[in-house]
């Protein structure tokens, strides 16, 4: 049986950067192009939120979900945003929808505590209590760190034949304490700095469940905590997910052989790539916004154009009830703007209207440009 995991104390000094030197160049490019598309967003948390449900979505389709980004939005749709303390229907889509609602809502708070307060492991406890709230792990202590020992291998699997024994829990707060006094270090490169941090969260494991997605959860947060985002507002998981194989091999190659310039490179690699592609969808949301602003006010030729748009990026998939509702526009003139932008082909029926249900529309211009594959 392999033993449980010592991880390396930080910082490293086994990083070979002439090895990265060119990578490293791109990757703060690329964020840098990427950030200011951001910076010139009106509002990004609005135009950005598909991007960051699809996010929520890929994250969590490592995990095991198959829940899709439209299903998601169809079930809010037809049930609005479900409470935290809500009771779950038992049945797997539900819950899957469920776990990616958490972890949107996870995110969510991060960026709400971030404005508050310093980033901590303190931080990361309360993002891991609200992504297991009632859902699958919800039983395995959310927010607090783990007293057992666990590991990683197929379900039903002995730890004898584990493909990872996580570290000991009596060094497990010695080695949190040396992740955060790194955080909060200066290492050449932040972006290196990123990379060891992610996988020595991960390879910590520091949770019974969840430490996946929390480890590309805190992606974002390092970047804006570092001001190399002016908003915790990146997509990683769309790389990461195409490339499942690689992403386990290399982190594995950390404990298994202390290859952690393998891990970097790959990780570096992830953050151009990644970088280029939600400049590219970002951009093209950015265009798809500022062309509605010239066609919904002539479409509708109504005063309350501006509403109408910010509430079709919002929620993409929406009701014919909830449009009138989120956007404050009364309800006869609100299902005539609905009508005339599906007559125009702005909007899609995604299912009809039967008794007390309301109709429900998709902004496939939007979700298009969301689902689109990158590289």
């Amino acid at each position: 049986m392999i033993e449980p995991y010592i991880p390396d104390t930080l910082p490293l000094k086994i990083i070979d950067w002439e090895r990265h030197v060119t990578l490293i160049g791109k990757a703060n490019a690329a964020l840098a192009r990427y950030d200011g598309i951001l910076l010139g967003m009106v509002n990004p948390q609005v135009l950005l939120s598909p991007l960051t449900t699809r996010e929520a979505v890929l994250s969590s389709r490592i995990e095991g979900t198959q829940a899709s980004l439209e299903e998601v939005l169809q079930y809010e749709a037809d049930v609005g945003e479900p409470r935290p303390d809500q009771e779950i229907p038992d049945t797997p889509q539900i819950r899957d929808i469920h776990e990616i609602i958490n972890y949107r809502r996870a995110m969510g708070a991060a960026v709400e505590e971030l404005a508050a307060r310093p980033f901590s492991i303190n931080t990361i406890r309360n993002l891991h209590r609200i992504l297991l709230t009632g859902v699958r792990g919800g039983h395995k202590d959310p927010g607090e760190i783990r007293h057992i020992q666990n590991y990683i291998a197929p379900p039903g699997t002995p730890i004898e034949r584990a493909t990872f024994i996580p570290p000991a829990p009596s060094i497990l707060m010695d080695a949190l304490s040396n992740w955060e006094e790194y955080l909060y270090s200066n290492e050449r490169d932040p972006l290196v700095q990123l990379s060891i941090l992610k996988a020595q969260f991960e390879l910590i494991h520091p949770f019974l469940d969840g430490n996946g997605r929390i480890g590309r959860m805190i992606v974002p947060i390092i970047l804006y905590h570092k001001k190399i985002l002016s908003r915790p507002t990146f997509y990683i998981s769309a790389y990461l997910e195409r490339n499942r194989e690689t992403y386990y091999e290399r982190l594995l190659a950390i404990s298994r052989d202390g290859d952690w310039n393998g891990w970097i490179s790959f990780f570096l690699q992830a953050i151009v790539l990644q970088s280029e592609e939600n400049s590219v969808k970002a951009r093209s949301i950015l265009n798809l916004f500022n062309d509605m602003k010239t066609q919904v006010p002539e479409i509708t030729r109504s005063q309350y154009s501006v509403q109408a748009i910010d509430v079709l990026f919002s929620s993409p998939v929406i009701s014919s009830r909830d449009f009138a509702i989120k956007s404050g526009i009364p309800n006869r003139t609100a299902q005539r703007i609905v009508e005339r932008l599906e007559q125009k082909g702005i909007l899609r029926l995604l299912r009809e209207g039967k008794g007390s249900r309301s109709p429900v529309y998709l902004f496939s211009g939007l979700l298009d440009i969301t689902e689109r594959e990158g590289k």
